[in-house]
């Protein structure tokens, strides 16, 4: 069984993209000497954030967006064997790949 998490407000659910287990030199990395990763791909969005006035900010990512971050943004959590990030979509400097109309059809199922 998955479970799902919805994130509140502006906040985004990230799956972090694996960074390499090798150097250039053919070194073997150990955990500790990985870069924290700073590409993901958003999974999940919030509904996004409430003005003082009660209007609602649109989000600007969406899910499957390719994303870079700030390199200690977010809260890392786990959720089964998968290893996720929660953040506000503040702490995301750019969209690197966005999730195209074309992509969304061709993956949802003919019903």
């Amino acid at each position: 069984m998955t479970e799902k998490l919805e994130p509140l407000g502006d906040r985004v659910i990230i799956k972090p993209l694996e960074t390499e287990e090798v150097s250039k030199g053919g070194i073997i990395l150990p955990d500790t000497a990985k870069e924290k990763p700073q590409e993901g791909e958003i999974i999940a969005i919030g509904p996004g954030k409430i003005k003082d006035d009660g209007a609602r900010i649109p989000m600007e990512v969406k899910v499957g967006d390719k994303v870079m971050f700030a390199k200690y943004a977010g809260t890392e959590i786990k959720l089964g064997e998968e290893k996720l990030m929660i953040m506000s979509q503040s702490d995301i400097m750019a969209i690197k790949e966005r999730r195209s109309k074309q992509k969304a059809k061709e993956e949802k199922p003919n019903a």
